[in-house]
Parts: C-alpha cells; structure tokens; sequence
C-alpha cells in the first residue's frame, strides 16, 4: 500500500502551531458552511414567497430527523476516533478497515431508520410533536421526501467522516459548496415552481436536498478513488465482537445523548407549537438569524477533534491538550464576534422573512434573550467534538442531557406554563441553558482527563511524553 499521501495528511495535523493547524484544517468547512448558512437562508426566503407560515416547516420536522439519525452518531462517532487516532499513528492498513466498516453499518442503520421514520411520521407530526393545522399537510409532503434522503445523508456523512478523518478537509467542502449551490439554484424552481416545474413548496426545498446529496456522494467518491485509493471503502460484513464492543463505549453515550437531545427538541417546539402558529413562525424565524450568527463556528468544530484524535493517537497529548482549549476559546470568540456583528441588524433581517408585526415583535424578543448565550453554546459543541475526537464521550453526554433536560426543558416549562411568562419563559429556559452548559463543559476540557488514546499502535498503548 502506499502511503505517501496518507503520511502528508498526518505530517500537516501534527506539526506547527495548533491555530493555523485549526484555522487550515477548518478554512474549507468554515467557507462550506457559510455558504450553507446562507443557502439556508435563501431556502427559507423562498418559503416564505410561496407562504409566510411555510418557514416553519423544517424546524418542525428537524428535531424528529435528529431523533432517527441519532443511531448513526453511534458508528461515526466511534468511527472518527478510529480513523484519526489511526492516522496519528501511522496505521494505514487499519485506516482502510475502519472506512469500511463505518460506509457499511452507516448505509445498513440509515435504511432502517429512514424505513422507520416513512412508516411512524403520520403519528409523530399528528400527536407527538403537534404541528400548527395550518402547517401540516406541508409537513406531511416535506417528510415523504426528506425520510428517503436520510439514506443519502447516511451514505454521505460516512464518506465525509472519512476525508476529514483522515486531514483532507478542503476538497470535501468544495463538494459540499458545489452541491449546495445546485440547491441554491434549483430551491426557486422546485419550491415557487418555474418552467415546467410544478410548484412544490416546503416538499421542493427537500427534492432539491436528494439532487444535492447524490452530486455529494459521487464527489467523495471521486475525491477517495483518486486522492487517497489507501483509504477506499468498501461493503464489508467484517464486525468482530470487540469492534462492537468499543463503539458501543464511544458512540453508546452520543447516541444516548443525541436521541435524548431531539426527545428534548421535540418537547421543546410541542412547547412552541401550543402558542400558536404565529410564535412557531417567529422561532424559525429566530433560528435563522442564529444560524447566521454562529455559522462559522461549525466549520471549525470538526477541526478540533482531528486535531485532538491524531494527537492522542500519535502519543503527544500535550498538542491534544493544547488544541482543546484554544479551539474552543478559539471557536466562542468568534461566535461572541458573530453576535455583535448581527444584532444591530437582528430586526432587518426579521423582515425579510415576515411583515406581520407580532411575529417580528416575537422574533426580536427571542434574539434579544438567545443572542447572549451564544458563544457558551459554543464551547459545549466545541467541548462534544473533543469528547469524540478522544472517544471519551460520557462525561460531554450527562453534562448534555443535564443542560438539556433540567435546564432547557424543565425550566423553561416552570417559566412559560407554571409561572405564566408565556414563549419567553421558552427563551430563557435555552439562554440558560446555553451559558450554563458552556461552563460546565469548559471545566471538563480544562482538567483533561479525557487526554488518553483509544487504539492500541503495534500491540501497546501510545505513552504519554
């Protein structure tokens, strides 16, 4: 096998400052994700041509998708720290068996739960989650579509999880921003329906995401066969007892975590919902601006727990230590920078979305709440990927259902229903959240504890200098 290119990928994420190490590794996905913000934003405007109520149907369904997605975290988890832990110490042969493994249990979860979510989602919308009347038949023709492209993003997001693993993170996100621009492009087509294009609503904006997801995956295909060939995936059924034991210690608690977060999502738009289709408009609306606000960070996120997994594996768990708390101070600074950039503007950019004064009103009181708690958000997603970069996952998971659960859930209902604040009991029931569970978290990534490698290099754990 040769391992030539594999080599330059490990040689770039162990070497030099872990800022420009970061800023490299992220500057692809930041760009890539900028251009989803704003892809997400021009989605949005365009639902709201076709009708000012339509905005809010993927926030409805966003939180269930999660739900079902949330066993797939159990191999990508597991599988990233593999992978990078792996190229940090130069095992390329076992890089190779774990793409395998991941592509194959990703495609086998995603068939089920998309199989899952076609068959239950008439109940969840219906009963569970309680979409506003006006909304739901929108949502009904939004999901019949949008569960079938779980298997894509199944298929996808294991390819993805792959490269990045691996160091290369600047093709893949020009992948992602060709496909995304297709989107961008088809979205007014499908949705507002042009030519002989029937006009589809809220359900374009989810065919134009299944055009998208197949252009991903045949790039990443591509870039894997050409690029890296050492690392090529392959359908296997090769799972062995103790394969399956390790990720249910590194992905079990993410997975947990996750399906227990949209349990909590889901309860928390049923707890928009029962204000009424108007404040369900203003909180995707809100959501929108947040994305905005915040979008840069998730570029960055990925780059921290590469740069943590190929540490620990290369044995240099300073540089792992280090990454950790600059990244995520790093990450909130720039986040707190998004927030002041965006609030001035907060109530024009509202009204590119709605002209009904009590939704903008509503609106501006949810960002005038969330805004604050922004960049501690930050630190607790930048504190989770460190938690999978290491593969020590459980702390990051109790703290999140903690924040989740007791602080988000609990107390914003004490808030809105008990106490009588109505939706800004809601809002800040998740400020509160947020702030406290950034803290939390940065406690946890200061006394480094999780600062110990999972794999094993040529029959003995990699030592600590």
């Amino acid at each position: 096998m040769h391992r030539h290119n594999l080599e330059t990928y490990r040689e770039k994420v162990l070497e030099g400052s872990v800022i420009v190490t970061l800023l490299s590794l992220g500057a692809g996905p930041m760009v890539a994700q900028l251009v989803n913000v704003m892809y997400s934003v021009l989605n949005s405007f365009w639902l709201v041509l076709y009708d000012q109520l339509t905005v809010a149907v993927p926030r409805q369904v966003f939180p269930v998708q999660m739900l079902f997605g949330a066993l797939n975290s159990l191999v990508s988890t597991a599988g990233a720290a593999f992978v990078s832990q792996y190229m940090g110490a130069g095992m390329y042969r076992e890089v190779k068996r774990e793409a395998s493994r991941i592509l194959t249990a990703s495609l086998i979860i995603g068939v089920s739960v998309a199989t899952l979510f076609l068959a239950l989602r008439d109940y969840i919308f219906t009963y569970i989650v309680a979409t506003p009347p006006e909304i739901r038949d929108e949502v009904m023709r939004y999901t019949l579509v949008s569960g079938f492209n779980i298997i894509l993003s199944s298929i996808s997001m294991s390819l993805s999880l792959i490269v990045n693993s691996i160091g290369e993170t600047r093709l893949p996100s020009l992948i992602n921003i060709a496909s995304v621009t297709v989107n961008t492009v088809l979205d007014p087509v499908f949705i507002l329906g042009i030519g002989f294009v029937p006009r589809f609503g809220a359900m374009g904006a989810a065919l134009t995401d299944t055009i998208g997801l197949s252009l991903s995956i045949a790039g990443l295909y591509t870039l894997i066969k050409r690029r890296i060939p050492e690392a090529m995936p392959s359908l296997v059924l090769d799972f062995p007892r103790d394969w399956l034991v390790k990720v249910l210690r590194i992905g079990g608690p993410v997975t947990l975590s996750m399906s227990t977060n949209s349990l909590a999502f889901i309860i928390q738009q049923r707890m928009v919902n029962e204000f009424g289709v108007l404040v369900a408009t203003a909180y995707s609306i809100g959501m929108i601006v947040l994305d905005l606000a915040d979008g840069i960070m998730w570029g960055l996120l990925g780059s921290i727990a590469i740069i943590v997994g190929q540490s620990l594996g290369a044995g240099n768990i300073k540089r792992a230590r280090e990454a950790a708390i600059k990244g995520t101070l790093f990450v909130a600074s720039i986040v707190a920078l998004g927030v002041t950039v965006i609030y001035p503007f907060r109530l024009s950019i509202i009204s590119v979305f709605t002209s009904n004064p009590q939704v903008q009103a509503l609106s501006m009181e949810f960002l005038d709440t969330i805004l604050v708690g922004l960049p501690f958000f930050a630190m607790f997603i930048a504190g989770m990927n460190i938690g999978r970069g290491s593969g020590s996952t459980l702390i990051p998971t109790v703290l999140g259902m903690f924040r989740l659960w007791v602080l988000r859930i609990a107390l914003s209902y004490l808030l809105a229903f008990l106490m009588g604040m109505g939706p800004q009991g809601l809002w800040i029931g998740i400020m509160l959240s947020n702030v406290v569970g950034g803290l939390l978290i940065l406690v946890w990534v200061s006394l480094g504890k999780w600062a110990r490698p999972i794999i094993k290099t040529q029959g003995k754990t990699p030592a600590e200098p």
